[in-house]
């Protein structure tokens, strides 16, 4: 059975409907069946299941009069038990999802129980409960009016196949109004129409089968796994002492040096200064190449230059990414050797199968490169719904929440990398060109921090190498700034509500525009010209040259540094902060749920943020700020140490609310239910935020 995080524009499906002799579901008896399935948000309409059923006694005249079914069609007919054996195994898992499909529903059931029969209801979705959902001024949900609304066509109408062909067809054209309200998969699709109580109350009493949540409890999970690819890091892993060669070196001399260092490798550098060259220069030759070449060439091929047998471009992977990211590298590409970059794209290591040989983890290791080799937005959402079936795991593995968050969010940035690259793709297609210099593409805030949960949305900008503001190098952007967001959104980032998009004209410019608009920034002395500009120093490069967003950050923070009043503004929220705890001790709640985000990572994220430009500690997460900030003895080691373990705390109840409120169908917030958060843990959790309570004061200590 598919997840309740599973997207709908990418959902598995089987649309069904029924034919019957009336519409009393207690005795009504099934005459036809007619169901189209639909593949990854698809119409497969080629791919269907139809039969007549002997009813086993006359079939109405008044019913004959509607879908032209009479006695004599279906004489001969097969009974309803081996139909229903049949049907059963081409539905499968799937979702089933139909129109009035709690009527189709009840006749199933009533016929297997006439036929002794076990019973087992599916997964549905009604499109006639959906509808009332993405348009509640409709003035009626019939497939007539629903097409005419979603200027599509209909034929076949009363006959199981056909309104099954048309219901899924209206199915597919509601999806993308359901996202417009914010309802992307299939769990919170069932919470919407669990709301809608006046027609769920009618279905009951017309004696329909009502989806009642009962399925919850069918939620697959990921099998255990081996949590070291998750909690380790490829710099941990990789060897720093690159073994290189030049392109005009023969493979003799290659081979004789790979034999004498003991490695499988080596990477082909023209020559050039030493130190660290950009990967994109590099080309590699292993073990299998001498082999191959060997075998092609025989023994002249030593002779030959490495220029003429090298792999070039090298695969790649950051050195900061996950163990788990390079593995399932290696296993799509069937490769044995990947060079490890630094955010500037340089070559700084290289890991082998050899160094992961003892690591094995489950299906969830595809994770990372089913977003890497996504074909279109649908595939890239269907992708990026696993991510909470990881999550969950890594929770179970009790995997420390700072690496379970930091994974999360790499696959946020590899999400907007993909992304950018189907945008890249889409605008040459169109005639627009690629990209007409060097760019970054950046995430901001929780993402480029290496801080996001779940309820990620879009925060993203976009450096290039020059022009002006308006000129044509911008209206690019601006072009590729549309087509990323509508992407991200389809995939499971929703827009950002403050406009922190590169489709937006002031999250991006060339590196010269971004230093006057730092330098701007830093002059401003009103808050309200600030908005947004602080997260722009959590920015993280996830697409193009990161090099260009590292000069521009270095630029951001030497600026920002130098100017107190304007560390004071980007620390105003902390103005007016006060614990989230009343006067008798007790949370301040709405709705019964604490608002962790302004409750509690504000105090935490803005203070670390802050000291670390004042104090030059050019980091971007969170609790490498903080550590940092001990390591230069600013402020007492005992007060950073509590926000990183506050913040541990905070993150870990926040992430656990938020896969329970996914399961729920619940829009994702950072706001926790405290009812349900053990008695032991509340204490922990209202201690700690009573210690943050002196941070406001601290930061403008450490400030000034």
């Amino acid at each position: 059975m598919q997840p309740g995080g599973t997207p709908l524009i990418a959902v598995d499906a089987v649309v069904l409907d029924t034919e019957t002799t009336g519409l009393d579901t207690a005795r009504a008896r099934l005459v036809q069946i007619g169901a189209v399935r639909v593949r990854a948000g698809r119409l497969a309409a080629s791919d269907t299941f139809q039969t007549l059923v002997d009813p086993g006694e006359p079939i109405p005249a008044s019913a004959t009069r509607i879908h032209g079914i009479g006695d004599g069609d279906v004489a001969g007919a097969p009974r309803f038990a081996p139909v229903a054996e049949r049907l059963e195994a081409w539905i499968g898992d799937a979702l089933v999802v139909g129109h009035s499909i709690g009527f189709d529903l009840a006749i199933l059931k009533r016929e297997s129980e006439r036929a002794s029969r076990p019973w087992r209801k599916p997964r549905t979705l009604d499109t006639r409960l959906l509808a009332r959902i993405a348009n509640p001024d409709l003035p009626d949900v019939s497939l007539e009016l629903l097409a005419s609304w979603l200027g599509l066509e209909i034929a076949g109408r009363h006959t199981a196949l056909g309104d099954a062909q048309a219901t899924a067809e209206i199915f597919l054209a509601l999806v993308p109004r359901l996202r417009e309200r914010g309802i992307r998969t299939i769990a919170e699709a069932e919470a919407a129409c669990r709301r809608l109580t006046d027609a769920m109350e009618a279905q009951h009493r017309a004696g329909w089968e009502v989806a009642d949540g009962a399925v919850q409890d069918a939620e697959r999970s990921l099998a255990r796994l081996d949590s070291y690819p998750y909690r380790h890091r490829v710099r941990e892993l990789m060897a720093t002492d690159l073994k290189t060669a030049t392109p005009d070196e023969t493979l003799e001399i290659a081979l004789r040096r790979m034999v004498a260092a003991k490695v499988s490798s080596l990477f082909v550098l023209p020559p050039g200064p030493d130190g660290p060259r950009l990967a994109a220069e590099a080309g590699i030759v292993t073990e299998r190449d001498v082999m191959r070449a060997l075998a092609d060439g025989g023994a002249a091929a030593l002779q030959a230059p490495l220029q003429t047998v090298m792999s070039k471009p090298i695969a790649t992977v950051p050195a900061e990414a996950f163990v788990y990211r390079a593995m399932g590298r290696m296993n799509r590409l069937g490769i044995r050797h990947l060079g490890a970059t630094d955010e500037a794209g340089r070559l700084v290591g290289a890991v082998s199968a050899r160094d992961l040989l003892r690591l094995r983890a489950g299906m969830a290791i595809a994770l990372g490169d089913a977003i890497d080799v996504a074909a279109d937005a649908p595939a890239l959402a269907l992708a990026f719904a696993r991510l909470p079936e990881l999550a969950q795991s890594l929770l179970a593995e009790d995997v420390p929440i700072a690496d379970t968050v930091a994974v999360v969010s790499r696959e946020v940035g590899a999400l907007t990398r993909r992304a950018a690259m189907l945008t890249e793709a889409e605008l040459v297609q169109a005639g627009e060109g690629p990209p007409p210099c060097r760019f970054a593409l950046l995430v901001l805030g929780s993402g480029g921090r290496g801080d996001s949960l779940l309820a990620a949305d879009q925060d993203n900008a976009v450096i290039f190498e020059h022009g002006a503001p308006d000129g044509p190098e911008d209206r690019w952007f601006a072009a590729f700034g549309e087509r990323l967001a509508a992407i991200l959104d389809i995939a499971g980032l929703p827009l950002c509500k403050g406009g922190v998009m590169v489709k937006n004209a002031p999250w991006r410019g060339s590196v010269d525009t971004w230093r006057q608009r730092i330098d701007g920034w830093v002059r401003r002395s009103g808050a309200e010209d600030l908005l947004a500009v602080d997260i722009f120093f959590d920015l993280r490069a996830v697409h193009g040259d990161g090099a260009l967003a590292l000069d521009v950050l270095d630029h951001a923070y030497a600026t920002g540094a130098s100017s107190l009043p304007f560390l004071k503004l980007l620390a105003a929220d902390l103005d007016n902060w006060r614990p989230p705890i009343q006067l008798f001790g007790g949370f301040r709640l709405e709705d019964g749920r604490l608002d962790l985000k302004r409750g509690g990572f504000l105090p935490i994220v803005t203070a670390a943020r802050v000291l670390s430009i004042r104090h030059g500690v050019v980091r971007r997460a969170t609790r490498d700020r903080l550590q940092g900030l001990r390591e230069r003895a600013v402020g007492q080691d005992a007060d950073l140490a509590h926000m990183a373990s506050a913040y541990d705390l905070l993150q870990r109840l926040v992430l656990d609310q938020q896969l329970a409120d996914l399961k729920a169908g619940r829009r994702l917030s950072n706001a926790v239910e405290i009812a349900r958060i053990p008695r032991d843990v509340r204490a922990d959790l209202k201690a700690a935020l009573s210690r943050l309570g002196h941070v406001p004061e601290m930061t403008r200590d450490l400030l000034f």
